[in-house]
């Protein structure tokens, strides 16, 4: 662990709307707190940085691959039609990722989902579904936290 990790700081609108599922070597892994669709952000955990530019080669690489292992596992685990994956950041300046499992019967289908429908908390079960499936699909990559530790 490194100095910039040390100091990394979830922000507060990624920290109240997302549940805290685990670490990659790189980026914490989130779930947000909307059942509409299957919808997870990794975040790097680094301190300023809101481009992936900002950080060095080396994270950048572990960036990509971080990012491209998730999509593949969610796309396995949700049997996804499409995976949605951006760094927008307008909203939330800290650099991250979503990767949104979509699938052409999803209620707004083929528009984007951002704003689309309110938001629908996961119930406790779902949560804890969600966490196992991906426990299974990658325990090897990801430091998941503890199932019942879940916020």
């Amino acid at each position: 662990m490194d100095e910039l990790e040390l100091e990394f700081e979830l922000n507060s609108r990624l920290e109240q709307d997302c549940i805290t599922l685990g670490d990659f070597p790189l980026s914490r892994l989130l779930l947000l707190n909307d059942a509409n669709f299957p919808w997870f952000i990794l975040v790097p955990k680094r301190v300023d940085v809101s481009e992936i530019y900002h950080l060095s080669l080396a994270d950048q690489a572990q960036l990509l691959h971080e990012s491209s292992f998730l999509a593949e596992n969610l796309h396995d685990v949700f049997d996804a039609d499409k995976m949605n994956i951006a760094a927008i950041g307008n909203m939330v300046k800290q650099l991250h990722l979503h990767h949104i499992v979509r699938y052409e019967t999803d209620a707004v289908w083929p528009a984007p989902v951002w704003g689309a429908l309110p938001a629908t908390p996961y119930t406790d079960a779902q949560i804890q579904e969600i966490h196992h499936k991906l426990q299974m699909m990658m325990p090897q990559e990801v430091n998941f936290v503890a199932s019942n530790l879940l916020n």
